[in-house]
């Protein structure tokens, strides 16, 4: 690999950047707002405000849109899931699972998803 390109992936690394990309283009992608460029300035400034403790940063879902989440995963409707369905939620929006340290016979109530999904949200915005 050349010197150039092995520079230009450290640089994003360190930035991350592709992670801050992908969580700009969810958010593009699920509010579909009718001009991008200003929403995505007005969700930049809501991450700096937030970093400022001046604001809330932005969530990709609202506590609805967690509930509803949350339904299709619980098919039985037994009031909880499997450790391996909320990691897979989680990666399916494109947050961290590394930290997660769930044994696989405990049970996920939706409480416990919420609050972990809005942790890992406002996580991901942090970094």
């Amino acid at each position: 690999m050349a010197a150039g390109e092995e520079q230009s992936r450290e640089y994003l690394r360190r930035h991350r950047l592709p992670e801050l990309l992908h969580r700009l283009g969810a958010l593009l992608l699920f509010h579909r707002p009718e001009r991008p460029r200003e929403f995505l300035i007005q969700v930049l400034e809501r991450v700096k405000a937030g970093r400022r403790a001046e604001g809330e940063y932005p969530l990709l879902m609202d506590e609805a849109n967690v509930d509803a989440m949350f339904s299709l995963l619980d098919v039985l409707g037994q009031g909880h899931i499997r450790p391996a369905q909320y990691r897979e939620a989680l990666k399916t929006l494109g947050l961290s699972t590394e930290d997660l340290e769930l044994e696989d016979d405990v049970n996920i109530t939706l409480d416990v998803f919420k609050e972990g999904m809005k942790k890992k949200m406002l996580e991901s915005w942090s970094v």
